[in-house]
Order: structure tokens, then sequence, then C-alpha cells
């Protein structure tokens, strides 16, 4: 497949208002009934899946896949008309009255299922981050306008008021100017691991334990590297290896950059400079510092973005404790020349700092067109009604490229140029492995 490219005209227009990423895509894809349900499948369901699938029970849940049906087994009770399938491949070739499928599986796999599913003509829901290199995050947004799906990206903040409120209140200027922003995630995935399951392993286990009766470890693996089956990989600590996940960056970055993403129609950044501790060539570090750094737009001024993982940001100047700004496991602080704006992890609960103008400022009419129902009802309605989701590829593939490039610096552990018309880092070649991957063969998108 040709790569696609993107000038600095295309970056923009994804990135330009978020009414205009809800209008009438060129050529619509067919589209039910607006009163008719729609047949769903879960690719990926003892997870995050799972709850995105109670989040669409309005609908018809048809089909349910994974590689690990005894992992999987509470969500396929849930569901006892649904028919379970192990290998989503084989589920879109047989299984034909399947409208739209909700992909939950590890980061590693999200492209090649979506690419396949939205070649077989289904609208996809995909979990964030959207995919594991930019080379997929390009493609997968040329294909699903070539594809005339419907699509949407797992990042429910993206459908929720206060970002609505972010992007209005900036619009209105009540920060005025801004010029730098702090985001942060104070968690850290050591021991490595989610803490609550975390592994003993820093290095690549050399055990070799055997493989779970029921899981297809093959296929777990995907377009990933072959190694031998280990529990240090599954089930859930498989995000805190660079072969499979994207770490704090991908994990929260995705969510908590949203905001700032849409309301300073940010595009794409220029240099990216990281730090890290504990950071090696097989996992993610314990924790980072990643300054972005992106040029002017649309009569905005450049933005200098400062992302944190596994710690918080300085606190800024008249705030006296970190309650006062975003929440205690993340957020972020947008700094203009008028004041500041907060919000959590999720763009929730926005404010301005100082609380006098807080108190002053007086609010902008509503603009921007609000989403009833949660994010995956903005998905299914945007199928119904013709159009396309909030977080469509188009919109998501570009915040995902944001992360990726983050993670680019803290596996090269140094400042990085990028050019992103010809999608290359310009001053470290090596680091042009990452921007494409090679997928094990039989895998490629």
């Amino acid at each position: 497949m040709n790569e696609p490219t993107m000038n600095r005209r295309t970056f923009l227009s994804t990135t330009a208002t978020l009414a205009a990423l809800t209008t009438l895509p060129r050529r619509a894809p067919a589209a039910p009934s607006a009163n008719s349900k729609l047949n769903i499948a879960g690719i990926g369901i003892g997870g995050m899946g799972a709850g995105n699938l109670r989040n669409l029970e309005s609908e018809n849940i048809v089909a349910l896949c994974d590689v690990d049906p005894d992992y999987a087994a509470k969500t396929i009770k849930a569901y006892p008309n649904a028919k379970v399938w192990t290998d989503y491949r084989e589920m879109l070739e047989k299984q034909k009255d399947i409208d739209a499928v909700v992909i939950a599986t590890p980061d590693h796999t999200h492209a090649v299922i979506s690419m396949a599913a939205m070649r077989a003509g289904k609208h996809v829901y995909c979990q964030k981050p959207l995919c594991h290199d930019i080379h997929e995050a390009r493609t997968l947004a040329a294909a699903s306008r070539e594809h005339k799906v419907v699509t949407q990206m797992g990042i429910q903040g993206h459908s929720m008021e206060s970002l609505r409120i972010i992007c209005e209140w900036i619009a209105a200027g009540a920060i005025g100017e801004v010029r730098e922003v702090d985001a942060w995630c104070s968690l850290s995935y050591y021991p490595w691991g989610h803490a609550s399951w975390s592994s003993k392993w820093d290095k690549r286990p050399t055990e070799t334990p055997a493989v779970p009766e029921k899981l297809n470890w093959d296929l777990w693996l995907g377009p990933a590297p072959q190694r031998s089956y280990h529990p240090a990989y599954h089930p859930r600590t498989w995000r805190c290896w660079w072969d499979f996940g994207n770490g704090m960056m991908g994990d929260r970055g995705a969510h908590t950059i949203d905001p700032i993403f849409t309301a300073l129609k940010l595009g794409m950044p220029t240099r990216i400079e990281a730090t890290s501790c504990g950071n090696n060539a097989e996992i993610h570090p314990l924790s980072a510092i990643v300054t972005f750094q992106f040029p002017a737009r649309q009569g905005m001024p450049p933005v200098k973005m400062t992302w944190y993982e596994g710690t918080r940001p300085p606190l800024p100047e008249g705030v006296q404790k970190p309650d006062e700004i975003g929440e205690r496991e993340g957020g972020a602080v947008i700094k203009g020349t008028k004041g500041m704006l907060t919000c959590g992890v999720y763009g929730n609960s926005p404010r301005l700092l100082p609380e006098s103008l807080m108190q002053s400022f007086q609010r902008p009419a509503k603009t921007l067109a609000r989403v009833k129902g949660g994010h995956e009802a903005d998905w299914v309605q945007a199928i119904k009604n013709g159009k396309q989701a909030g977080a469509n590829f188009e919109y998501s593939g570009p915040l995902t490229e944001v992360c990726l490039l983050g993670n680019i610096a803290i596996r090269m552990d140094a400042r990085i140029e990028y050019d992103a018309a010809t999608m290359k880092v310009t001053n470290l070649p090596a680091a042009n492995k990452h921007v494409r991957c090679e997928p094990r063969k039989g895998w490629e998108i």
C-alpha cells in the first residue's frame, strides 16, 4: 500500500473546529434507519471492550471475539445470543449480519483489525490509542475516507460538554493568547505493569511457561515480533512493553491532550524533546518529561506543550497547592496572557485561574453542538444519521500521531525534529524505524 501523505493544510483542516468534525463527509456511508438497531460485534472483550459493549446495549450485540475465551468468559456469558469467535478474520468473513465493530484489543493490534473491518465495510469504534506507529495512524485515517465508514476512537472526554466549554472559553479570549501548556499523568507503570497486577520483570523474561489452553498466542501477537508467551505480557500488563503498548503517553496522553489539541488547533509539532527515568529497549519508563514545540497556526502563536508522566509539573505562579490544578492523577493547565484554564484527566471540570477571573468572566454562548448519550452513542447516531462521529479517525489519527511522536522522543532519549509532510524525523534518521515499524510477515496493513 502506498504511504498516505499529509501536508500542512490537511493537518490544519483535520483539527479546525469541533463543528467541522461532525459535518457530513463528501459521500456519506449508507446508513440504517434512525429507528433501527445496529448489529454490533466486539473484538477484544475481556477488559475495556466489555464496558464499551455495556454502553451499546441499546443496539444488537450479535458477535463476540477474543483470542482468550477464558479471560473474556464473563462478557461471553453476558450475551448468550451472540456468536462467539476466536479469530476476527474468520468472524468478518463468515458472519454477514455485522454492521459495526468495537475494537478493544492491545494497542499493537488496533490498526490491523481496524483495517480489516473497514475493508469489510464495517463501521469501527477503536479504543485509544488508535494504533502503534505513525504510518498506521496515517493509513487508518486515509482508509476511513476510502471506505466511507463511520469511525470513532475511544476517548470519551471528546463527547463531554466540558471539552466544548474549554473550546468556547478559549475562543472567547477568557485567558488571552496561549503560548504554553502543561499536561500530566502522575501515575507510573512501576513496578512494570499496572500497579494492582504488576509484574516483577524489568526486562524480557527468559522463562517459557506453557501457553494457557484456550489462548491463541500467535493471534494475540499479531503484527508484533515473535516471542514466547509469558504472563508478564498477558493478561493486562502488555501496555508497559514497547512491542505491544504505547505507555502512559498513549494510555492517558490521548485523553488529556485531546481538549488541548482541539481547542488550540495544534496540528503537528516540529520539535519534540524528552528525558526519562527507567526507560530501555523493552519497557516504557518509570517517568518522563516530553516537550512539544508547535508552530503558529490559524492566527494563533507558537505553543510549547510539556507532558509529564509518572510525575507532576511545577505549580504555576500564584498556585499554592497541587489540588488547585487538574486532578490528583492528571490534568492540564493552559496558560494565557490573561490567566489560566485548568481541567482534569478527560478535560472535565474546567475552571479559570485565578479565582477572580473565574468569577468575573462572562460565559459565552454555547456555539458548539453537544453530544447526547455519551461517546458510544455519538458513534451510533453518526452511523444512523450518515454523519461522522466527533473523534473519527481523521481527527484521532493526528491526535494519536502527537502521542506517538512523544514516545519516539522518549525511546531516542533525545530531541527530534519532525517534518510532518514527509512523515520523517530529520535530525536522527535512526528514529524513523519507530515512525513505521516492521510488522511480522503476513500482518501488514
